[in-house]
């Protein structure tokens, strides 16, 4: 009888607009508070915030292009290991695909019927090994670019919430209160969904990301009013 699955399904689409937008809506925050501490100026709080989100972007998706040719040059240099070895080391190579089958159970003739049908196709056998062997899969050759697109959007998305603001109201502390409103609420949207799709409890992830961004910002402004007494 077919029954609806419930596991989650991630991408790595999810994986980049929550890496891109967790920082892009809590650092510009941070900086944004930080600055209103100190400063009542709103064109410099905004040039400081645009030239934030502008470079936070950058090494944001810089460090996705990166993590995901990382992962692509491991599973490349794996992929020539394993050709090489069931060329120089066949038997062994054999070896560890029939013991996998009675590690799953398998009678001995199946295994040695699974080892025949799998080993006679090299790039099936090597892709049997990277998988069941390594754990590793395959991945997108455009992954990089696309992971760095993905994080560096959600990132500048994220980072003009709190930002949004002080483009429209003129006093700082005015804007701040605002930013403070606007970013605390989709912190916890994000933090709730966020932990919706992971299968934790989303009242609490939501709750937990809205606390963590609101002591970044309230640390910020505090330090910064502090400095400006000191002076």
């Amino acid at each position: 009888m077919h029954h609806p699955e419930t596991h989650l399904k991630s991408s790595d689409l999810l994986t980049d607009i929550v890496i891109g937008m967790s920082d892009g809506l809590t650092v510009p925050f941070a900086l944004a508070a930080g600055l209103s501490g100190a400063v009542d100026n709103n064109t410099i709080i905004t040039i400081a915030g645009i030239a934030e989100i502008a470079a936070g972007s950058i090494a944001m998706g810089l460090g996705g292009y990166l993590a995901g040719k990382t992962e692509q040059d491991h599973y490349n240099s794996e992929l020539k290991t394993e050709y090489e070895e069931i060329e120089t080391k066949t038997e062994v190579e054999k070896e560890e695909v029939r013991q996998f089958f009675r590690e799953w159970g398998f009678s001995k003739n199946l295994q040695d019927q699974a080892v025949e049908e799998i080993c006679k196709d090299k790039h099936l056998w090597v892709e049997f090994m990277m998988k069941h062997e390594l754990g590793l899969d395959k991945p997108d050759p455009k992954r990089a670019r696309k992971s760095a697109f993905n994080i560096g959007v959600s990132y500048i998305v994220g980072g003009l919430v709190p930002l949004s603001p002080y483009f429209f109201i003129h006093d700082s502390v005015g804007a701040l209160k605002v930013s403070v409103g606007i970013t605390l609420v989709c912190l916890f949207i994000f933090g709730y969904f966020k932990s919706k799709l992971t299968g934790i409890n989303a009242w609490v992830g939501g709750l937990k990301v809205m606390l963590i961004g609101a002591a970044a910002a309230g640390a910020a402004f505090g330090i910064a009013k502090l400095i400006e007494g000191g002076h």
